[in-house]
Formats: structure tokens, sequence, C-alpha cells
């Protein structure tokens, strides 16, 4: 049986956008992301975070660059241009996402999440048609 907290392919969205996140406010680096992922429950090691790294920036979304601090160097991240914008669409997207999740529950002062009820998917799912 797989333990959910563990579900990294659940969770691998979220860590990504939490990168971009943090390197659309500064430029990041693998040990920092390593630790602030770490102060929100998320448990990643650096075989982990730099495929990470390495695969957002790939993608364009991050730009690597090497800064010397102190007598080290250390392979340092920051946002692009396509990343930024990645973002805005990702945050729109959670934003609509959490609506959904806990609208329902809010209404009712229910902590628990409920599952939509068919007559709402049935009319998302009508609504998606129309625009298709």
């Amino acid at each position: 049986m797989t333990n959910v907290l563990d579900d990294r392919d659940l969770y691998g969205g979220l860590i990504r956008m939490h990168i971009l996140h943090h390197a659309n406010e500064e430029t990041i680096y693998g040990q920092g992301m390593i630790e602030e992922l770490r102060r929100h429950g998320y448990a990643i090691g650096p075989g982990t975070m730099y495929p990470l790294l390495h695969g957002l920036e790939k993608k364009g979304y991050l730009l690597a660059k090497r800064e010397l601090h102190g007598s080290r160097y250390r392979q340092v991240y920051r946002i692009t241009g396509t990343g930024r914008r990645v973002l805005l669409v990702s945050r729109r997207r959670v934003q609509e996402l959490f609506g959904e999740m806990f609208e329902d529950s809010a209404k009712n002062s229910d902590p628990t999440p409920t599952l939509p009820s068919k007559k709402h998917t049935e009319n998302k799912r009508n609504s998606r048609k129309a625009f298709s």
C-alpha cells in the first residue's frame, strides 16, 4: 500500500510551483530550497532537488548562474519571463482548484472537503463543452 504522504507524483507540481514562487521573489539555490521546502513538510534531498532545478532550467523557467559565495562557487537560479508567465497561470489554476475543493466545506463550516455533487460536475462538464 502506498503512503499518501510520500506520493511525490502528486506533490511534484506543487514543489515546482513553490520553487518558481521563491525564484520570482529572489535568487535561489538548491540547498536553500531544500531547507525552505522542509519547513513546509516536504522531505526532499539533493538527489531530487537538483534534477528538479535542472528540469526547470531546461524548460526555460529558470536561468542558472555560478556565483562566488565566500571561497566556494554556488549555482544560483533566477526566474525567467517564461517562468513568470507559467507561475501566473499556475497560481490561477491552483486558486480555482482550492476554491472548488474548499468552497462547499466553508459554506457548511465543515473542515473536510466534500466531493462535488453529480449536478455540479455535469454543469462544469457542459460549460466546458460550450467552449470547445
